[in-house]
């Protein structure tokens, strides 16, 4: 057999040098191709960036790609955004922030502790409660809209109605539920598309007197994206092996404390790829800032819009000085979840 000296240029080329390396060929092949492509991804941001800081004449007369070279740049589209209407975009700034942080943290605790549920405790509800359930609340529902009843009243006599109706013939049902069924049915409210429940939202908010606030924006967000949560915490919950679990109730751990201090640090990875997704979903929602907010609690998309809708056109110079500020948090978050989401799923795997 040739030795490493003996072998051709090809050879050295195409095979690899040692176990667990590259060959250089294959190397070259591999880097430049992540090059391409990494330089597909990045152009976009690049191209905002530097309309960013065009004039008028630089954007209307055409691609221009180099700024001192091809443009000179300018900062008049960031100095008229943050100086001249810096009430209005500071303002839809601190909404999306505070709305996007705290709706992301409720529906990461209320969601996670919910996965575990689903993946550690066996329900079986009847569907015949269920059903009765639903039935009482939509008559409960329709007697405050035909008749005008007070919807505390019709809500707790509709509850009221569903107790005493299951402890009569509850026992009668026996088909039940499963896990399964309730994770299923969880993310199938998330494939229904917001413009179908955004109308009865806008109403209900409407007579809590609650629209254009920023706790009607948060519950809102929390509700529409806590089905993404339960649905990928499920998985890693279901992931993480139980025998730690019985270790620590065997120690005398409550079922919240084993949650808390074993389960939570071993699901890291997914909380933190989890809690990245939805502070974008909320962070880039537009259907329902629409309807529930108009001045006060305006968030950044709200702010884009109006830009397109302006009365000289679509402003792309100072979109992207919009898009380039909404652009930060998220990749500033992405950073600081960047060592958890790294560490991967053998975080959770027993050592022996």
């Amino acid at each position: 057999m040739p030795n490493l000296q003996q072998r051709s240029i090809l050879n050295r080329l195409f095979e690899a040098p040692a176990i667990g390396k590259m060959a250089p060929g294959t190397a070259l092949f591999v880097y430049g191709l992540l090059l391409v492509w990494s330089l597909v991804v990045l152009f976009p941001l690049y191209w905002v960036l530097i309309t960013s800081v065009k004039s008028a004449v630089d954007v209307n007369s055409g691609p221009v790609y180099l700024p001192w070279i091809d443009f000179q740049p300018s900062l008049h589209a960031w100095r008229e955004l943050l100086v001249i209407d810096y009430e209005d975009t500071l303002r839809s700034y601190i909404n999306s922030i505070i709305i996007a942080l705290l709706s992301t943290l409720l529906c990461i605790i209320v969601g996670s502790m919910a996965a575990y549920a689903l993946a550690r405790i066996s329900y079986k509800p009847k569907f015949g409660n269920i059903l009765i359930f639903v039935l009482a609340m939509i008559a409960g529902c329709y007697t405050v809209w035909k008749y005008g009843v007070d919807w505390k009243i019709s809500i707790a006599v509709a509850v009221a109605i569903w107790f005493f109706l299951v402890k009569s013939i509850g026992r009668y049902f026996t088909r039940s539920v499963g896990n399964g069924d309730i994770l299923f049915w969880m993310i199938s409210q998330r494939i229904l598309p917001p413009i179908v429940t955004v109308v009865p939202i806008y109403m209900m908010f409407q007579n809590l007197r609650m629209l254009d606030t920023h706790l009607a924006l948060i519950l809102t967000y929390t509700v529409v994206n806590l089905p993404i949560v339960i649905w990928l915490m499920y998985d890693f919950m279901n992931s993480i092996p139980i025998e730690l679990e019985e270790s620590a109730q065997l120690d005398g751990a409550s079922r919240f404390r084993t949650f808390w201090e074993i389960v939570l640090p071993l699901a890291k990875p997914g909380l933190a790829a989890t809690t990245l997704l939805i502070l974008i979903l909320a962070w880039n929602e537009y259907i329902l800032a629409v309807f529930l907010s108009t001045s006060k609690a305006q968030t950044i998309p709200i702010l884009v819009s109006a830009m397109n809708a302006g009365e000289r056109g679509i402003l792309w110079w100072s979109m992207c000085v919009v898009i380039v500020i909404m652009i930060i948090p998220v990749v500033f978050m992405a950073i600081l979840l960047q060592r958890f989401i790294s560490k991967g799923v053998l975080l959770g795997a027993v050592k022996g």
